[in-house]
């Protein structure tokens, strides 16, 4: 009774071996050795094992017959969650080992053939004869192993239902259709169509310059600029897929991103020409109903419908319009907000790194947000929100979130991890949020003094950035790499590009400086100068994603972590421990 076990790694000449230690009550301890001849037996093995981890039969709580058994099903839930991956795994493991197999063969052919053909010789026959009828061609091996392991996850599973275990183990890939590529460019000649007829609307009614008082500008253009950001940001997405594709980057294994989830480029062109058309639409048609002389308090309220219709879709519960990739960016914003509530995966990460680049946008949703909500659009009091102190005390806070999140990761990786690089990267975060800090007060009270902290604060902040942007995210700038200031290994042919880009990121990291010149174009609303510099770090942080995963690609491949590894509901350890 009370009984817990751990797992022992052992090995043997011939066969593995499945050990565990078994603690009664008394104390005593009895080892139990099960040979691993079978996934069969393996199953087994475990669950024999890990049944003592799951079973609470402590004095406190039983009678003191200790006759009754309690399960925790939580624990008992987690640990078929974890194993069914498990076997998920090993079953893509051992479909990948016959395709390794197969390849090679093809392989060996192919090579023999061009030696015939180049030597105009026959030892093609000869040496096919012998590696046919070799172990690693011969054997069945596999195959068979798959085939149990297939069986034994029909049976305890999915409950004999064989369909649905394919779409575990074999799940369905996405076919590029002909049709998303029709629709793309239909979308696109309609979004450019719509947006040169809004632009030419905009320029004769002059919402664009500069005005004191401009309620357009105060309320809509909010909206447009948040979805322009937005959808920019999600079309080099496509961009980077495309170019991780071509360059062989295995973005999907580095995200762990199911087949049901992962978006391919055409598809994310798909989603960004469509929505922008729409967006783009609706505008037209707003500011045409504001041409023709209907009262803002008629039409103010189309702006806020366009963006209460793409959350509401975003949250749809029914089965269209990538439902499987909405609901998947949604629990990675939930593991991002929570941080460091969560142990922090690749894709947390990566796009809490995203949003770091997308402040502008996020200031303007919770503008936007106020602006509705408290009933503003009704009495057309657009600056309640800006004189409202609250409000500018939220807005000087949606600033700093992002960072905050992205620290709280590195924090949370400090603890899981114990390396003190997470550390150091947190230092970058912190001093990106007291750059920020010093912009705000800057902007409050327009001293020489806050300035001087500012570009002081801001070139130590964007230096550390770079440093990091270069070094660590990319890989780059090392001394003794084979090719100079770069590293050994490359997955783009041209080295020019490398420069070129560490240039790039150079220049767009400089946009601060915005802040302290306050530079404008000739009769230009300054918020259209403000979209403009934005969606210039949009494109730093879409060229940033690029080398980032290339240098995780090749980290996985050097340190041979090319290979899931799958936890499981049991504690291992050595022989020797």
């Amino acid at each position: 009774m009370g009984e817990s076990r751990r797992i022992m790694k052992t090995e043997d000449s011939k066969l593995g071996t499945l050990s565990g230690r078994v603690f009664n009550s008394q104390g005593k301890n009895l080892r139990i050795n099960i040979p691993l001849t079978t996934p069969s037996r393996t199953f087994s093995a475990i669950s024999y094992l890990v049944w003592g981890d799951l079973v609470n039969q402590s004095s406190n709580n039983c009678n003191p017959e200790g006759s009754k058994l309690r399960v925790n099903k939580t624990k008992l839930h987690h640990a078929e969650k974890m194993i069914k991956g498990a076997f998920i795994e090993l079953y893509k493991g051992l479909r990948y080992l016959e395709t390794y197999r197969n390849l090679n063969m093809l392989a060996f052919i192919k090579i023999l053939k061009k030696f015939d053909k180049v030597t105009e010789k026959q030892v093609l026959p000869i040496y096919l004869k012998v590696v046919e009828s070799s172990y690693f061609n011969s054997s069945d091996k596999v195959m068979n192993l798959a085939d149990e392991v297939e069986d034994l996850f029909i049976k305890h599973f999915v409950g004999e239902d064989r369909r649905k275990a394919r779409k575990y183990l074999k799940p369905h890939q996405h076919k590029e259709s002909h049709s998303v590529t029709f629709f793309i460019g239909l979308f696109t000649g309609s979004f450019i169509a719509l947006l040169v007829g809004y632009l030419i609307m905009a320029r004769i009614t002059g919402m664009y310059r500069r005005h004191p008082d401009t309620a357009y500008m105060e309320t809509v253009y909010p909206v447009l600029s948040m979805f322009s950001l937005m959808f920019l940001h999600f079309f080099l997405y496509g961009c980077n897929i495309f170019m991780w594709r071509k360059a062989r980057i295995n973005y999907s294994f580095i995200f762990e991103l199911p087949p049901s989830n992962e978006l391919k480029y055409r598809d994310v062109f798909l989603i960004c020409t469509s929505s922008m058309t729409v967006v783009v639409g609706i505008m037209f048609i707003h500011l045409l109903l504001l041409m023709k002389g209907h009262s803002y308090s008629q039409v103010q309220a189309i702006p806020g419908l366009l963006l209460l219709s793409f959350l509401l879709l975003l949250v749809c519960p029914f089965n269209f319009c990538y439902r499987s990739s909405r609901y998947s960016f949604l629990r990675v914003i939930k593991n991002i907000i929570l941080s460091p509530l969560y142990k922090v995966v690749m894709l947390d990460f990566f796009m809490a790194d995203q949003l770091c680049s997308q402040v502008p946008m996020l200031r303007n949703l919770e503008y936007v947000a106020c602006y509705y909500l408290t009933g503003s659009y009704k009495t057309q009091d657009y600056g309640y929100c800006m004189r409202t102190e609250h409000y500018r005390d939220l807005a000087y806070a949606v600033s700093f979130l992002p960072y905050y999140w992205r620290a709280m990761q590195c924090a949370r990786r400090w603890f899981d991890e114990g390396k003190t690089n997470h550390l150091i990267n947190l230092g970058k975060y912190v001093s990106a949020m007291l750059a920020a800090g010093a912009k705000v007060a800057y902007e409050k009270e327009k001293s020489v003094g806050w300035l001087c902290l500012v570009v002081v604060i801001s070139s130590s902040a964007t230096i550390y950035q770079l440093y990091w942007d270069f070094v660590k995210d990319w890989g780059l700038l090392q001394q003794n790499s084979k090719n100079p200031w770069l590293r050994n290994e490359l997955m783009l042919r041209r080295k020019f590009i490398y420069y070129f880009s560490m240039g790039l990121n150079l220049i767009l990291r400089l946009a601060w400086l915005q802040t302290v010149i306050h530079s404008n174009f000739e009769h230009v609303d300054y918020r259209v100068t403000g979209l403009f510099l934005a969606s210039l770090e949009v494109i730093r942080r879409g060229q940033w994603n690029f080398y980032r995963l290339e240098n995780e690609h090749l980290n996985n491949a050097g340190k041979y972590r090319a290979v899931k590894t799958v936890p499981l509901p049991f504690h291992e350890v050595d022989e020797e421990d």
